[in-house]
């Protein structure tokens, strides 16, 4: 019978071996001593279509039309029209102060809007 001590010892060291390789391995030497070697081109990240059109576009609460409005998650069609029969605002944040839509709402959306002065 064997040492299970031994058995385990021996499997560990196998997994060392066959883990550590590849970390030693990837080490690069220059090729002329003294000398490093450029360092390797990646491109950036371009954001997705997606993400790019929602940072920078965002939905003017003074000019939106009923439509766009509703298109906002947890605005329907009574709280667009009164979205748009309550303007202007000078802040985005009204539309809680003059309880137009309720606070758990404009968490929702306050990202997405912004309300310009004209």
């Amino acid at each position: 019978m064997r040492n299970p001590r031994k058995t385990i010892l021996a499997l560990c060291l196998c997994g060392a071996a066959v883990f550590a390789a590849p970390c030693f391995a990837q080490a690069v030497q220059p090729a002329v001593p003294g000398k490093a070697s450029p360092a390797p081109i990646t491109k950036p990240n371009k954001p997705k279509p997606a993400e790019s059109l929602a940072a920078t576009q965002l939905l003017d609460i003074n000019t939106a039309t009923e439509a766009e409005l509703r298109a906002l998650k947890g605005v329907g069609d009574i709280r667009a029209a009164n979205i748009i029969k309550n303007r202007p605002y000078k802040g985005k944040d009204e539309l809680v102060q003059k309880n137009i839509i309720p606070p758990a709402v404009y968490a929702g959306i306050k990202d997405k809007i912004i309300a310009k002065q004209q």
